[in-house]
């Protein structure tokens, strides 16, 4: 950015005020104005507000989403496929016979049920991740500013010794001419 870039951004600042602002950039300026923390955890913040069904829509996608689930399923599956195919056949007892009618629905129904909760879950994440994108880029946009800053900080002083190791050398120069003026005065010449 051009210092007349800047120069014009700083004079549209001051003569319109931070109000032109989004909300997260009046927080980033005023988190530079006062040299405070820009980082914040984001999991604390984004949890702190969920409610309690949001979280337990959370635990539910996370439960279903498992090879816990998908392994404990297959089991309840084959167990149903077994104990109506073979068990029961035998005593003559069948509670759901082949093609397992009931048991299709319930498959269906768990997965009426499950696919709504993992995608509010997904959704959640979602703006979870959006959060923590907007909260880097705050915290890398203030560390280049610091470092620009320091950068400055770090040339005006190399030139604040630069110009006194020239003071030096010229006051080191200075006193050599003399020295030799005088030496060459109290020489005749040869």
């Amino acid at each position: 950015m051009s210092d007349a870039a800047i120069r014009e951004f700083c004079e549209r600042l001051l003569t319109d005020g931070p109000s032109g602002l989004s909300a997260g950039d009046r927080r980033l300026l005023e988190k530079m104005a006062t040299r405070s923390h820009v980082a914040r955890n984001i999991n604390a913040e984004f949890d702190s507000q969920l409610t309690f069904g949001e979280r337990l829509s959370d635990r539910v996608a996370a439960i279903g989403g498992s090879w816990t689930f998908i392994g404990t399923f297959a089991v309840v599956i084959i167990v149903w496929v077994v104990l109506n195919s073979l068990v029961l056949v035998s005593w003559n007892g069948v509670f759901d016979p082949y093609p397992y009618v009931f048991l299709n629905l319930v498959l269906s129904m768990v997965a009426a049920l499950q696919a709504p909760v993992i995608m509010m879950s997904q959704n959640r994440q979602a703006e979870k991740d959006r959060m923590a994108a907007q909260h880097d880029y705050e915290v890398n946009l203030k560390a280049e500013i610091e470092i620009l800053a320091l950068h400055e900080k770090f040339e005006q002083v190399r030139n604040g010794e630069l110009r006194t190791i020239l003071e030096r050398v010229e006051t080191v120069l200075q006193v050599h001419l003399a020295a030799d003026e005088r030496a060459a005065r109290r020489e005749p010449p040869g």
